[in-house]
């Protein structure tokens, strides 16, 4: 690659992760970066601009962000993300559903009226944290508050790994706050319920035409959904930025290691019950009961806590079932065709 290219890919986000994976005969590939995702063609940002592509893979293997090896306009590999959004896919489907891909920061953004629900952020940081990327908490609609103070305290208190911000979402200089997170090819992505005002954040962010968002309903404080697809889009800040749809549902999968540092308080006791299969009931010597009785701890937030374990312990059960069947049914077909390959002999 000459060293043109090299800076083009660079703010794109390329970076030794990605080189350390290139096999011997790919280095005459070309890496390119997945702008949108659609589901017979993906949408790509490459060395010499935006390039429509063709998947070697079904629509679902593939999230906005991934970085993919192109020999013209098909892409040949997806090369092993960073970081990657992932959650139980919405509706009945046992699957989990890739979000987005290669995202150094999630900002999960919630407003300061009706919308900020404890439970809600807790669960998105569950999601973000398991993903490897950083989270940041960003309370809109601060101008409307009449203190946001308690929010964003309240934010900053769910786990020591939050950094929480308050601003005026349509006041350029309060959303230049978020500029660290998304300079230097660095890539921040927007995660939240529908109307709490992500697209009013990008528009700020990427200097979109005014006039994209709609306006906030008075009768629940929030706004109309916007967004409709992910994608990619540059910064005015030199990063780039994934703003996604609106979530009525985020169902947690394979999000043990994030359920456990948000909640790394309720860990820290479990550590000192008496028994290491401590279930927190009634058992003899458990430090968890010990800080509900003295007041330690909030039994809402435990109670959050056990919700978010059973139903990540449930959906992982139930993706394993779905993975086996998937494989046992793979293995069937292969047997039948093998069968009557033999039978036309």
């Amino acid at each position: 690659m000459t060293e043109l290219t090299n800076q083009i890919l660079a703010g794109l986000g390329w970076s030794a992760h990605f080189a350390r994976q290139l096999e011997a005969d790919e280095t005459r590939l070309t890496p390119a970066r997945l702008s949108a995702v659609h589901r017979d063609r993906l949408e790509s940002l490459g060395p010499s601009g935006p390039l429509s592509l063709i998947p070697a893979e079904p629509a679902g293997h593939y999230a906005v962000g991934d970085w993919v090896l192109c020999d013209g306009p098909r892409a040949l590999r997806r090369l092993a993300p960073y970081t990657q959004l992932t959650r139980r896919a919405a509706g009945t489907r046992a699957e989990t559903q890739r979000i987005a891909a290669n995202v150094d920061t999630v900002g999960i953004v919630t407003s300061c009226n009706a919308d900020f629900n404890v439970a809600r952020l807790e669960r998105y940081l569950a999601m973000v944290t398991a993903s490897g990327a950083l989270p940041l908490v960003i309370l809109t609609k601060a101008d409307l508050a009449i203190d946001p103070r308690d929010d964003l305290m309240a934010a900053q208190r769910l786990s020591p790994l939050v950094t929480a911000l308050a601003l005026n979402a349509t006041d350029p200089d309060e959303v230049a706050r978020l500029h660290p997170w998304c300079r230097d090819g660095q890539t921040l992505a927007l995660v939240g319920s529908s109307g709490v005002g992500k697209t009013t954040l990008r528009n700020a962010l990427t200097a979109a035409p005014e006039g994209a968002t709609q306006a906030i309903r008075e009768d629940d404080a929030r706004g109309r959904h916007t967004t409709t697809a992910r994608e990619l889009v540059p910064t005015g800040a030199g990063g780039w930025l994934i703003d996604t749809p609106g979530m009525r549902e985020l169902q947690l999968a394979d999000a043990a290691e994030g359920i456990g540092a948000v909640f790394e308080d309720i860990a820290a006791l479990a550590r000192d019950c008496r028994f290491r299969d401590c279930a927190h009931e009634a058992e003899p010597g458990c430090a968890v009961a010990a800080a509900l009785a003295d007041g330690r701890l909030d039994p809402a937030r435990l109670e959050r806590w056990r919700k978010l374990q059973r139903e990540d312990a449930h959906n992982n059960a139930t993706l394993a079932e779905a993975r086996a069947r998937d494989k046992a049914f793979g293995k069937m077909v292969r047997g039948v065709m093998a069968a009557k390959s033999k039978q036309r002999r």
